[in-house]
């Protein structure tokens, strides 16, 4: 049951993410495989989906890492949720510091 939780909540996370990146959608997961994929796939980052009673979210984050490689092109992003409250987005500071920076420039 908790897996069909976690699974929802990527579709979940993916229809949002539809709204920017029309190609978003549901990462290809693999059973036993060494292949990793992100849990939402299409985007500009290398997102991991946590849905749980209580959510690790710098273990998420690291998750997310370690699957994009240290990729400075996709960087890692992890979406928790806690059962009973609301998602929670979080990648590292120099990650986010870029973002600001493409949206106001450098004063």
């Amino acid at each position: 049951m908790s897996r069909n939780k976690g699974h929802t909540f990527e579709r979940k996370v993916a229809i949002l993410f539809r709204r920017f990146f029309p190609q978003a959608k549901r990462g290809v997961q693999t059973r036993g495989g060494t292949a990793e994929a992100p849990d939402v796939d299409g985007t500009p980052w290398y997102i991991e989906c946590k849905r749980m009673k209580r959510c690790n979210i710098l273990g998420a984050l690291r998750q997310a890492e370690e699957g994009s490689g240290a990729n400075d092109l996709r960087p890692p992003l992890a979406v928790c949720r806690n059962d009973r409250d609301k998602a929670v987005v979080a990648l590292y500071l120099e990650d986010f510091l870029k973002i600001v920076e493409r949206l106001y420039g450098d004063k």
